[in-house]
């Protein structure tokens, strides 16, 4: 699956305020419930789902990437957002290399497609750790920009 596939500009949040991994999780799900992609009665129930994982074992990755995600019950296809945050130094979110996270992907995977999930986790981390398309995703202002930035 294509990244402009998976993550929609409608999907896109450039320039998020958070305080903490916790905010940026809480904030993405909400988006997604705003947007419509996921309803606000599952909306709990999937936070809670990637905030196990993460307590579990930290999502941040290496240079700035962060995939916080699940599988989860009740969700017919592949859900992600995107959030480049406002802070350019980013947040703390335990990654590898010990650097902060600024570009967080959340994913959802519905929990049949054990396959579907790893294979689009290391596609996105493959993906990302370009170093072009992390330059163009930092240099985006817009939605549409970032997902743009996506295609490299």
């Amino acid at each position: 699956m294509r990244l402009q596939e998976l993550i929609p500009p409608e999907h896109v949040l450039i320039g998020l305020e958070a305080a903490d991994k916790w905010d940026v999780i809480t904030r993405m799900t909400e988006h997604l419930v705003a947007r419509g992609v996921i309803a606000d009665a599952q909306a709990r129930s999937f936070h809670d789902c990637v905030v196990t994982r993460e307590r579990s074992m930290s999502t941040g990755m290496e240079r700035g990437i962060a995939i916080p995600h699940a599988a989860v019950d009740g969700l017919a296809q592949v859900v992600a957002a995107l959030a480049i945050l406002k802070a350019p130094a980013g947040i703390p979110f335990d990654s590898i290399d010990g650097s902060p996270a600024w570009l967080i992907v959340l994913l959802l995977i519905p929990r049949p497609q054990k396959l579907l999930h790893i294979r689009t986790l290391a596609d996105l981390a493959r993906h990302l750790g370009n170093e072009d398309v992390r330059r163009a995703l930092r240099a985006a202002r817009t939605p549409q920009e970032a997902w743009s930035a996506l295609a490299r």
